[in-house]
């Protein structure tokens, strides 16, 4: 007989949403810090740069509130393909890209882990009525 696994008593998904949301408010942070390297280095902020810039910095403080969604998840990746774009404006935006894209593999590597503790009924929540 396969015994039913328990339903989590918290949700496990709150706490991978708050790190996300996190995430992209520091990724718009860096991406406007990234401003000045471009306007010294990069030989100037073109009407171009700067509004691609801006407007992904932007995307990414909208993205933050919603990590609720279904589509959550598609829309940080496709915000991550447009930051490496970024490396056509400059080199340092497309390291930027590489570090948070490191950062966003991590994540969903954090994501598959907790999917599969709670399909085996391994999280704290699930176990709160059973005895070591």
């Amino acid at each position: 007989m396969s015994e039913q696994v328990p339903p989590p008593a918290n949700d496990p998904w709150k706490g991978l949403r708050g790190v996300m949301a996190g995430t992209l408010i520091l990724e718009a942070i860096v991406v406007l810090l990234a401003l000045p390297v471009v306007a010294d280095v990069g030989g100037g902020v073109t009407w171009f740069s700067g509004t691609y810039l801006v407007v992904l910095s932007v995307l990414m403080i909208l993205g933050a509130g919603v990590q609720r969604k279904p589509w959550a998840i598609p829309f940080n990746l496709g915000l991550q393909v447009l930051l490496l774009a970024g490396v056509f404006i400059h080199l340092s935006i497309g390291v930027i890209g590489v570090v948070f894209l490191a950062v966003w593999a991590f994540i969903l590597v954090l994501r598959s882990d907790v999917q599969r503790r709670m399909d085996a009924g391994l999280l704290p929540s699930q176990r709160m009525g059973t005895k070591p």
